[in-house]
């Protein structure tokens, strides 16, 4: 059962006990991320969260590394392009103490001019480091490229340029005006007390009070384009996107099943054809993004030089067969286990418990009980999935692609089908 409530300044708290655990595992999620800032601070987001471990009136970086090392615990911290979340997992024994000195980043830290002018280098090497994967750039690049005037289509690190410009005072007032009571989700499961953890949670968050600064909100366009990027590289590494769905879509389970049977297991339609069936590549696969006004279903494959046109054709074709042809009762059964089995079988972490019941609360403000998710996934009848798949792909269609200098793809003039 989940308990869902909130700290005395308006922090939403849920927590999921479960009592055979050993461990707690707990998370700050704050609703905020790329989308949210400024062309000028691109990267902000990304770069706040690095600063939070580096020091606080307490502690110094390096202890605050000891803290959680010294009891067998975890740390760390991501930022996406709507949010960002702070997560540690720690034996029962250690919550309070992991949940103090959480408090005490978010709260404390000095942001210290030395340390940030060493982690702007450090955060500009990521940068580099990242831009040396194509495998992995081409997934940014989807993004930016479809939404090209839209903060939704920046890059989460931010630019050197970008990180320049970012000072202690721009930190101290993002932290001010983005991460505000009511930008927050505390999630908690594991072996835990509701009642002891919200005393302890009221203790040490529910005291602080910002004023969140809101600024006009604005859904991004979709750009139907092509981009082709040269590099001294040995493949081609090519995404295909097209719009999807939000998150609160009713047919986000609809997506979810038929991104399975099309790309998304090793038994998918693109999986066995392109790599099992004709050897054409190593990584054929696709994927579902939802934001909090848009979506994009992605198609991702990486072959060489020689091959990548022919990849790309039998891609399209097996779409086209996919919504010409429909989907089998079989195919559908089988993704449904799939989805179910991947579901369940996550939840006997508790960092997955706590990561299900916090990114809930946070986008889509309610909890969805297992008897509700599983209803929702077997409800989806074949008519239903070959609906989608007819919105889906005959709709814009956008390509990226980075390889060799002396290559170039080519898409058909009709898009999709």
């Amino acid at each position: 059962m989940v308990y869902q409530t909130k700290l005395s300044n308006g922090v939403t708290v849920v927590m999921e006990p479960i009592p055979t655990a050993r461990s707690v595992s707990m998370g700050v999620w704050v609703h905020t991320g790329t989308r949210d800032e400024t062309p000028e601070v691109n990267g902000i987001s990304h770069f706040l969260e690095h600063m939070f471990f580096k020091g606080t009136g307490t502690y110094t970086a390096r202890q605050l590394a000891e803290v959680f090392d010294g009891i067998g615990g975890q740390v760390n911290a991501f930022t996406t392009k709507e949010y960002t979340c702070f997560h540690a997992r720690v034996l029962d024994e250690h919550a309070d103490l992991a949940l103090s000195t959480l408090a005490d980043m978010m709260f404390d830290s000095q942001f210290d001019p030395v340390e940030l002018e060493r982690e702007k280098r450090v955060v500009i090497e990521e940068i580099k480091m990242y831009e040396d994967n194509p495998e992995e750039l081409v997934h940014d690049l989807i993004v930016e490229h479809v939404y090209p005037d839209h903060p939704l289509g920046a890059n989460i690190l931010g630019t050197e340029e970008t990180l320049s410009g970012v000072d202690r005072i721009r930190l101290l007032d993002y932290v001010e005006h983005r991460y505000t009571p009511r930008e927050w989700v505390i999630s908690l499961a594991g072996k835990i007390d509701p009642d002891a953890t919200m005393a302890t949670l009221e203790r040490l968050f529910g005291g602080f009070r910002r004023q969140p600064k809101d600024a006009p909100e604005r859904a991004p366009v979709f750009f139907a384009r092509e981009r082709y990027e040269a590099r001294p590289i040995e493949q081609v590494h090519v995404c295909l996107a097209t719009p999807g769905f939000r998150y609160d879509d009713p047919r986000t389970y609809t997506m979810a099943l038929l991104n399975n049977i099309l790309g998304a297991s090793s038994s998918s339609r693109l999986f066995q054809e392109i790599r099992e069936e004709r050897g054409l590549a190593y990584n054929v696969f696709s994927y579902h993004n939802s934001f909090r006004d848009c979506g994009l279903l992605t198609l991702y494959f990486g072959s060489s030089p020689a091959q990548a046109q022919t990849v790309l054709d039998v891609l399209l074709e097996t779409v086209g067969q996919l919504v010409s042809g429909g989907v089998t009762e079989e195919e559908l059964r089988k993704a449904k286990n799939q989805v179910k089995g991947s579901l369940i079988l996550s939840m006997e972490s508790t960092s997955n418990w706590m990561s299900r019941i916090g990114k809930n609360q946070l986008l889509l403000g309610r909890q969805i009980e297992w008897d509700e998710t599983i209803s929702l996934i077997e409800g989806v009848a074949v008519p239903d999935v070959l609906r989608v798949a007819g919105e889906l792909f005959r709709g814009p269609l956008s390509m990226v692609a980075i390889g060799p200098e002396t290559h170039a793809l080519r898409l058909p003039k009709e898009g999709w089908l």
